[in-house]
């Protein structure tokens, strides 16, 4: 199931328009809804945990609903699109929020507008990640077309971080409202243009498969539980994009009253991207020497360092740019390879479900990834949210307290680094999908068609 080089560009394509507006929402919506609207950070945390509860049953049945879907364009391509008409206009009403609305009408607005964002993100999302196993075999294809994707969704995720504040700044002079809805509009009509490229061009091939004993949805969900592979990849996923997410959502805060210099983090964004992007792409020279568990270990260490580094230079009061810039590529190197490498495991334990269970559902156990990135992102949003009144943070001071910078470094630092150093005890402990497993699958699930 080899892909040619324009199906691999458009899937390219679509993970960074994708990521472009996870990207926006999972770093700004803080810091729009607290900054921008005047929003207590319990009631956005609080509002951030609601919704991922609801995705707890709204990610799965979403996967479901790709399982059963048959058209003649396939059953990932139709909810890609649909997906991202409905995201992107959602996604502009979020950053668009009227004046007029204030009090509770306001607190009722963000919170329908953040629900139905996450709601139709996972209707173009799940199938987005679906198609890689459905694309590609075990092995370096699915391994090349992953760090294609990966790769693509790192300079995606980047571009946001290194160009909304700066937008704000020198475009618009510092006026966030307006900033904000004129970045997020461009934001959702490239996602548009990105995700239309890649339904037109990347077509899920024809696959024999073995065939499956009942497609009920209670069938589903118990291949489902039943696959503990998919179910330890998951739970590393949600440490681990936890802890990137609540450096990200604290990271305006800890260079503006920390570093005092709130511009350098974009720089620090744009450098960090950059790393994590090489590094995802040195994927397939350190494979030549490394098996994927082995590198996600030094990865996760990797990362551990620049951490340690950066936590360092906020309490020397270091604002040196070069340093800084240093200890984001430290940083996001580990990030970037663990990121592509979660994926690769995800994509591996659809095989093994299949092997295990006689169940191939790619849709339903990539909702898993979809389901647990945002869960993830809520977690560190909802502990952003409401460390940020525990710490007594106050908007209107340009100089913190002591106790409350100590506060934002333990916050945005040291809770990540104890979540890593958990995620990857867990995971090296628990997976067991090795190569020469993976080959044994592989070769009996050719046997079974």
């Amino acid at each position: 199931m080899k892909l040619s080089v324009r199906e691999k560009a458009s899937y390219g394509v679509g993970a960074i328009g994708k990521d472009m507006v996870y990207s926006l929402v999972s770093t700004f919506i803080l810091i729009y809804y607290k900054s921008v609207l005047g929003v207590s950070g319990v009631f956005i945390g609080t509002l951030f945990m609601f919704a991922r509860v609801f995705d707890a049953v709204n990610d799965p049945f979403m996967g479901i609903i790709v399982e059963k879907t048959k058209t003649k364009y396939g059953k990932f391509r139709p909810w890609i699109f649909i997906g991202t008409i409905l995201n992107a206009m959602i996604l502009y009403g979020m950053f668009a929020v009227p004046e007029s609305i204030t009090g509770n009408a306001l607190k009722v607005y963000i919170s329908v507008a953040y629900i139905l964002w996450g709601m139709t993100y996972t209707v173009m999302d799940i199938p987005f990640w679906s198609m890689i196993p459905a694309i590609s075999s075990p092995g370096k294809d699915r391994e090349n077309i992953t760090v294609i994707a990966r790769s693509c969704a790192g300079f995606g995720y980047a571009i946001p971080t290194a160009l909304t504040m700066l937008f704000i700044e020198k475009v618009m002079n510092n006026d966030m409202r307006v900033g904000f809805r004129i970045f997020t509009a461009i934001v959702a009509v490239f996602f548009v243009i990105a995700e239309t490229i890649t339904v037109l061009n990347v077509k899920e091939k024809a696959r024999d498969t073995v065939k499956q004993k009942s497609t009920t949805i209670k069938d589903m969900l118990s291949a489902l539980m039943h696959n503990d592979q998919a179910l330890i990849v998951v739970v590393a996923i949600i440490i681990f994009n936890g802890s990137l997410y609540l450096t990200n959502q604290l990271g305006v805060y800890f260079f503006k009253y920390d570093i005092g210099n709130g511009s350098l983090f974009g720089l620090f964004g744009t450098i960090g991207g950059v790393a994590q992007i090489l590094a995802m792409l040195a994927l397939p020279v350190l494979r030549k020497k490394y098996e994927c568990k082995k590198i996600l270990t030094g990865a996760i260490i990797t990362t551990l360092v620049g951490y340690g580094i950066l936590l360092l230079f906020g309490m020397l009061q270091i604002k040196n740019a070069v340093l800084l810039c240093g200890a984001a590529i430290i940083i996001f190197i580990g990030f970037g390879l663990a990121t592509v490498l979660t994926t690769i495991f995800l994509a591996d334990t659809v095989d093994y479900g299949e092997w295990k269970n006689n169940q191939r559902n790619e849709s339903v156990i990539f909702s898993l990834q979809t389901f647990v990135v945002k869960l993830a992102s809520a977690v560190s949003g909802f502990v952003a949210g409401v460390g940020l009144d525990l710490i007594k943070f106050d908007e209107d001071l340009l100089v913190q307290t002591n106790s409350t910078l100590y506060g934002l470094r333990f916050l945005m630092i040291v809770i990540p680094m104890i979540g890593l150093i958990c995620s990857i005890i867990f995971f090296t402990r628990k997976y067991k999908l090795n190569e020469s497993m993976l080959s044994r699958i592989t070769h009996e699930l050719k046997e079974r068609e």
